[in-house]
């Protein structure tokens, strides 16, 4: 079996499923996909998903290609075909929880600071793009800190990386790009340090890229 992860380095979404990859210890080619110059939208890109978005994990097993898409459902599956270690816990309480706090990310923060609607809201009022975000992603992080302080650890929940985590690494990564104060948030940055410690959290980090390019040609 091997895999095929069509990225974006400083994708949230792609980022999420590079932690889990490296979480789970499962090697992968990475093809970078430019979200900045529209590869996204390619004819060759559609064909692998129809949403032209990134990530795309492609697992190619004997003569089968299976291509995976949506950074929940790729993580989930991967928990599933590499149960070890795991990313969910055991029990349906605890990983209705971890859910939950990825879904804080993934479903009420992400949408609303993403490339697409922050350059829609810049060809109306430029300047007004940068207050949205920064009002979404605090407004988001004070729902997650406040979700996660009873429940978490070392890290999200409990003492051992996981799904959560996966999601919260990239938007905290997020949250300091556009200028958010992080200081009401310790239980976030406090499990954010604790994740950068990681190997798999440094390899997916999105400096680490083979598509990073150099800090003075970066896109704010």
């Amino acid at each position: 079996m091997s895999y095929r992860l069509y990225s974006f380095w400083r994708s949230s979404s792609s980022w999420r499923v590079r932690i889990g990859l490296g979480l789970k210890g499962v090697a992968y080619e990475c093809t970078p996909v430019n979200l900045i110059a529209g590869e996204q939208f390619s004819e060759a890109h559609r064909a692998r998903n129809p949403a032209g978005q990134v990530p795309v994990l492609e697992v190619v097993e004997g003569n089968r290609v299976l291509r995976l898409t949506q950074s929940m459902a790729i993580l989930e599956w991967l928990d599933e075909r590499h149960p070890s270690p795991a990313i969910l816990p055991d029990d349906a309480d605890g990983r209705a929880a971890v859910r939950a706090l990825a879904e804080i990310v993934n479903a009420g923060i992400q949408p609303l600071q993403n490339s697409v609607v922050l350059r829609m809201l810049k060809e109306k009022e430029a300047g007004f793009e940068k207050a949205w975000v920064r009002h979404w992603i605090s407004t988001g992080l004070a729902a997650l800190e406040r979700t996660a302080a009873p429940l978490a650890g070392r890290f999200m929940y409990g003492d051992s990386p996981g799904l959560a985590d996966c999601y919260l690494v990239p938007q905290m990564y997020s949250a300091r790009r556009f200028g958010v104060d992080l200081e009401p948030f310790p239980t976030l940055r406090r499990v954010d340090e604790a994740c950068a410690a990681l190997p798999a959290f440094q390899s997916a980090h999105a400096d680490h890229q083979p598509d990073t390019p150099p800090p003075d040609r970066r896109t704010p």
